[in-house]
């Protein structure tokens, strides 16, 4: 499964995917670059006269709910009818939806109007969305992570999709496997958007391997999270210089550095 996630790798690097994002604007930028440093094409179309029409052409359509008007629910619901109307993948990034409600209500109203892919959130997101009593600040999880991937899996299983969780060690699940990935460093942490720079990373994956999402969100999140390793060698303990040598490494990174680092366990 490793070859599959290096070849993946490759892919978006070689087929320059287009993906379509709806995000906030806090971190909009940083997804942005991220997604071009992996060697696929952001845009962030979220007029909603136009979202439609453009998540047809997408390879893949990322929404997060991090900084939600009502013009940008407005467009998610568009571009989701759009993407459903030409089998275009949805992930979904469901920011803070543990401690503000109305966050649930238009992920009930994104899944009424079309296919979600992938939900990737923070443990103490995921455990929200399970229905699980958890712990968060803010957009951030102070979730212990006890439990995870039991919650993790009963959610795939419930919902029919694939659910990351970000952590320590980030769990994927679908309906019949898990990973667990245990590359990546807490620096990640001390930046702006680490989780939706991820995201749109696991959007780009998505678009060159829409027939399995579960082993393409796990190549984008081991690959965020090498590229984080390696760039915490260089950048030290210091986050500004770590950011900015985070895009450098990305961009760098090569399916081989993936065949040889990852550290990913399948079950």
């Amino acid at each position: 499964m490793i070859e599959q996630c290096a070849n993946i790798w490759g892919k978006v690097k070689s087929q320059n995917p287009l993906v379509h994002c709806i995000t906030n604007y806090v971190t909009v930028n940083d997804v942005a670059n991220t997604i071009l440093a992996s060697g696929a094409s952001p845009a962030m179309v979220e007029h909603p006269a136009e979202a439609f029409d453009f998540a047809n052409i997408a390879g893949s359509l990322y929404l997060n709910l991090g900084t939600l008007t009502g013009e940008q629910e407005e467009a998610m619901i568009e571009a989701v009818k759009g993407a459903n109307y030409k089998s275009v993948p949805l992930i979904i990034d469901p920011v803070a939806c543990g401690v503000i409600p109305r966050k649930v209500e238009v992920i009930n109203k994104i899944s009424a109007n079309g296919k979600i892919s992938v939900i990737k959130g923070n443990a103490a997101e995921i455990k929200s969305l399970a229905g699980v009593e958890a712990q968060a600040k803010g957009v951030d999880s102070l979730d212990t992570g006890e439990d995870l991937d039991e919650v993790c899996k009963e959610l795939a299983i419930k919902k029919g999709i694939v659910v990351a969780a970000t952590g320590p060690i980030d769990v994927i699940a679908d309906d019949k496997k898990m990973a667990y990935i245990s590359n990546g460093t807490n620096l990640f942490g001390t930046i702006t958007g680490a989780g939706c720079m991820v995201g749109g990373l696991v959007a780009a994956c998505i678009a060159v391997n829409p027939d399995d999402v579960f082993i393409a969100t796990a190549t984008a999140i081991c690959a965020f999270n090498i590229a984080g390793e390696r760039a915490i060698k260089i950048a030290g303990r210091n986050p500004g210089t770590f950011r900015v040598i985070f895009y450098d490494l990305l961009y760098n990174l090569k399916s081989n550095d993936i065949m040889r680092e990852a550290q990913i366990k399948w079950v």
